[in-house]
């Protein structure tokens, strides 16, 4: 404490001075020295200097052992209440105080961490579980004003195209809705463009508002040869698809209605139209024009 007190001598003021008191007198002494350093200029002795820096060090001890006594209040009354055990609770405080942040970072880390080997595990369990399925016969985009009767199940669906071809062993199938009343809804529609650039099905199940807009854009095979030739004597009135595209003005036959097909009426969905069409640019015609033939077949 006498280093204390030869620091309030040093600053000229009473121990019992208060902490504005110190500012304001620091703050006098400051100016005080800058003015005598002015007007001497370079003949200042060094006495002027050395006097100013053990003021600042005064000052700056009362400061800290001033800013000591308050934390020292402040913990007694936070702490206080613990006695024996104030020290331990407050390192333990401060500890979490300090560190919570990384405390907390690393729990988020943690279950990072764990949700990432989870869903790799789920991942690799499903590749598994496909490497043991069959190849897939046909794929097929239903795109549409198209709503699945029981479930939510693709597989369902996927079974039930299987019944009219039971030579294949598998059928996979998506589903894009698009209401008939929505066609012009801009953000459906842009929806539906990004899941058509992505997603390369061997053929298109659609309703037709659907069949049109997909057969301006270009995405389905001409069938006028095999409506002619292949499906003619099968085809019911009405049932081969015109339209026009805008790479080709001229109308063609763009898809084949199946809605009267005693096997469509028997799938798990609830449609008033069926046009079943060929990806244009496919790779898998040959099943995708057998699937027409068997449901034109079909009783």
């Amino acid at each position: 404490m006498d280093k204390l007190k030869q620091a309030y001598e040093q600053m000229g003021l009473p121990e019992n001075a208060s902490k504005e008191d110190v500012e304001k007198r620091y703050s006098i002494l400051a100016r005080q020295a800058r003015t005598r350093k002015q007007r001497q200029g370079s003949s200042a002795p060094e006495s002027n200097d050395d006097y100013f820096a053990a003021v600042t060090e005064a000052y700056r001890l009362i400061l800290d052992l001033d800013n000591q006594k308050s934390v020292e209040q402040i913990n007694e009354r936070e702490y206080g209440k613990y006695k024996k055990y104030a020290g331990t609770v407050e390192k333990t405080d401060h500890f979490f105080r300090y560190y919570k942040f990384h405390l907390l970072g690393g729990i988020v880390a943690v279950v990072l961490i764990i949700v990432g080997i989870q869903t790799y595990l789920n991942y690799q369990a499903e590749q598994e579980r496909l490497a043991k399925l069959p190849p897939i016969d046909l794929s097929v985009m239903f795109i549409g004003d198209f709503i699945q009767k029981d479930s939510d199940e693709l597989s369902i669906l996927e079974e039930a195209l299987l019944v009219h071809n039971p030579e294949w062993k598998r059928t996979s199938v998506s589903m894009t809705f698009l209401p008939s009343q929505s066609q012009n809804d801009h953000m459906l529609r842009q929806k539906a463009i990004l899941i058509l650039m992505t997603e390369k099905p061997d053929a298109y199940i659609m309703d037709r508002s659907t069949f049109d807009w997909l057969s301006d854009q270009g995405l389905l095979r001409n069938l006028d040869e095999e409506a002619e030739l292949g499906f003619q004597s099968d085809l019911p009135p009405n049932a081969a698809v015109k339209g026009k595209s805008s790479k080709d003005t001229a109308e063609h036959i763009y898809g084949i209605d199946l809605t009267s097909s005693p096997a469509v009426q028997k799938l798990p969905l609830k449609l008033k139209e069926f046009i079943f069409g060929i990806r244009a640019g496919g790779s898998n015609d040959d099943k995708a024009l057998q699937f027409i033939a068997n449901y034109l077949k079909s009783e």
